[in-house]
């Protein structure tokens, strides 16, 4: 392409500024191209990292885990442009090196006390990446314009001339050579069981709230001192405690003794809380290796190499899941040999082989393990990780709230005292295993895990395990359940409207809960044919393709935008688009996230940059005019 180009991104949130990074770190003083950035909110931080929300709501990683820059570790092709972390970034900021953060009160404060290890709000992270938007637009070169939009993209369509016509919610329309879509999660219309579960509750009366942002969603119709069933307690579910307890003028304090205690306003709804494992996702792990390194042990880049020389689809439940399970057993493991040698009563060495010889599963593998590691807290079993109340019986429901309450204390010891560090074995060996994964070509893959088991079983195991929510969260909710504000339902709970309410009951606890309000607290699944969202909703109809599963145990079905590699959407007839780019959520691409860990090789930035490349080299960004 010669003379000037021009490339427009839908979206400006952390993926659409990442990306607009990459393509400008392959930018020269010879490249010609004009950038528009189509957002209605804040450029950086988008609509999930806004500044407009509450001032409770945090992320669930610590400052020293974020950032959005490159790095050495980075196995890129574009150039490394490396950048502070969000806790180096604080540091300058009170240092008084970045004269052009200008921060709000409550966040300067925050600002000043926290520390590396702590969880920053969303707030404060607005701030970053407000900043990072800001330092990145200005490092363009001279023949580079960048322009943000406070606007909408409406549809897109191509023109005679090969390029795109871009409509914006204003009347406004442009045309571009290329177009990225850089969206994050957006709503969906309601699946079948949520249409009918909105349906009955409206006719009985009821009040219901489905999936959604929980910053956005209306809780206004939660009145004091009600009954709510809550679906969910992933880390929406915690947000909604967070908004509906301590934002509603409730406080925490702690006693003498240093237990932390709640102390209600009166303006609380009663929570009721259930999910199919009937206990929170993990706590975050706070504490630090003191091992031998980690490394991959099972899903080695040879073991990849052999599932895919098979020449068959790659299942992942058949194939794939029993090396996961393997290598997390590693993980753990390792590091209680040869972190903690005094707690057990062999070597890693000699151990190492007692994990080789069985499968993740088998019980002979148990036997083994509790011969060797005398301590049950030591012991890591991937199947009760997972579902620890799976085969449990409860007597009453007195009896489920002590073994739940007793499930989350074990669970903060373990994730967050030193003496515990195996669980950080566990968590490396999660991130290894997630990284590996990215190595498989997705079309080797069943039609099956590319649509479901991988972006939705999968990223929600390692949610589970890997994206729990910060550990205080954690504490507030022993508080909170002390103080009789939450209760829980135990696991596989089930919800039946009728006239008297929504009644929640689980199979394996005696009795039943019955309320006038129901909150599904969950995101809503990512699916971009049926998304709110138009524009996202046409390039997964007209001018994409869609992976798509129905799936009975998610009752519904999950489509996503088709795409290369490199990011190019797929058309109908399976054919690459040259100038229509997507990453994010809503493609088949394994979903990263957006920011990432520095010095992790994230597959995040990996992807950013390969999508950034193909965009450079379709526009020509680093070859000279005239070459």
């Amino acid at each position: 392409m010669t003379g000037r180009a021009r490339l427009l991104f839908v979206g400006a949130g952390p993926r659409a500024i990442m990306l607009l990074e990459r393509v400008l770190a392959r930018a020269d003083e010879h490249t010609l191209l004009d950038i528009d950035l189509v957002d209605p909110h804040p450029p950086g931080a988008g609509r999930i990292w806004r500044h407009a929300q509450s001032p409770l709501l945090k992320l669930n990683s610590m400052t020293r885990d974020v950032t959005v820059f490159t790095d050495d570790s980075c196995t890129i092709d574009g150039p490394v442009r490396p950048g502070p972390s969000l806790s180096e970034w604080i540091e300058q900021w009170r240092a008084g090196e970045l004269l052009d953060v200008d921060l709000d009160e409550l966040s300067a404060a925050e600002a000043r006390a926290l520390a590396p290890e702590g969880f920053p709000t969303r707030r404060l992270h607005s701030h970053y990446l407000d900043w990072f938007f800001r330092r990145t637009a200005a490092s363009a070169p001279e023949g580079v314009r960048v322009r943000l939009h406070a606007d909408t993209v409406a549809s897109v369509r191509a023109t005679a001339d090969g390029r795109h016509a871009v409509s914006l919610e204003s009347g406004r329309e442009i045309e571009t050579d290329a177009v990225a879509y850089c969206l994050g999660h957006t709503e969906r219309e309601p699946d079948p069981a949520t249409t009918a579960l909105a349906v009955a509750a409206a006719r009985e009366g009821l009040t219901y709230v489905g999936p959604a942002f929980t910053a956005d969603a209306d809780l206004s119709r939660l009145a004091p001192g009600t009954d709510v069933i809550v679906r969910g307690m992933g880390l929406a579910a915690v947000d909604l405690v967070v908004l509906l307890t301590h934002g509603r003028g409730g406080r925490f304090d702690r006693d003498a003794d240093g237990a932390l205690r709640y102390l209600p306003s009166g303006q609380e709804p009663r929570l009721h809380l259930g999910s199919r494992r009937g206990v929170p996702y993990r706590s975050k792990v706070t504490s630090t290796l003191q091992g031998d390194p980690p490394q991959r042990d099972v899903l080695t880049p040879q073991a990849i190499a052999a599932l895919v020389d098979t020449g068959r689809p790659i299942d992942f439940d058949r194939d794939v899941w029993p090396l996961v399970a393997a290598e997390l057993l590693h993980g753990h493991y390792r590091e209680l040999f040869t972190g903690h040698p005094d707690r057990v009563a062999s070597t890693w060495e000699e151990f190492r082989p007692v994990l080789q010889a069985h499968a993740w599963d088998d019980p002979a593998l148990r036997t083994a393990i509790a011969a060797v590691v005398p301590d049950p807290l030591d012991r890591f079993d991937v199947a009760a990780f997972d579902r620890p109340f799976a085969d449990a019986q409860f007597t009453d429901a007195g009896d489920l709230q002590r073994r739940v309450r007793a499930h989350i204390a074990d669970d903060l010891q373990l994730r967050t005292t030193q003496e515990r560090s195996p669980a950080q074995g566990v968590f490396i060996a999660a991130l290894l295993s997630f990284m590996a994964l990215a190595e498989i070509p997705k079309e080797r893959f069943t039609a099956r895990s590319r649509a479901y088991t991988l972006p939705v079983r999968w990223h929600t195991f390692f949610s589970y395990l890997a994206s729990g929510p910060p550990p205080h969260r954690l504490e507030e909710l022993l508080a909170l359940a002390a103080a009789g504000v939450v209760r829980f339902l135990g696991p596989d709970v089930e919800v039946a409207v009728e006239p008297r309410g929504f009644a929640a009951s689980a199979p394996r606890v005696p009795g039943e809960t019955v309320a006038g309000a129901l909150v599904d607290a969950w995101l809503p699944a990512a699916d971009a044919a049926l998304s709110t969202n138009g524009v996202l909703r046409e390039l997964a109809t007209v001018h994409g393709s869609e992976l798509r599963v129905t799936d009975a145990e998610y009752d519904g079905s999950l489509g996503r935008v088709r795409v290369t590699e490199d990011g190019r959407v797929l058309r109908p007839d399976g054919s690459p688009h040259d100038t229509l780019f997507a990453i994010g959520p809503f493609t088949s691409q394994t979903e990263a996230g957006a920011f990432t860990r520095p010095a992790a090789n994230s597959l995040s930035l990996r992807q950013t940059d390969v999508v950034a490349g193909a965009i450079a080299a379709r526009l020509a960004v680093s070859v000279p005019v005239g070459s």
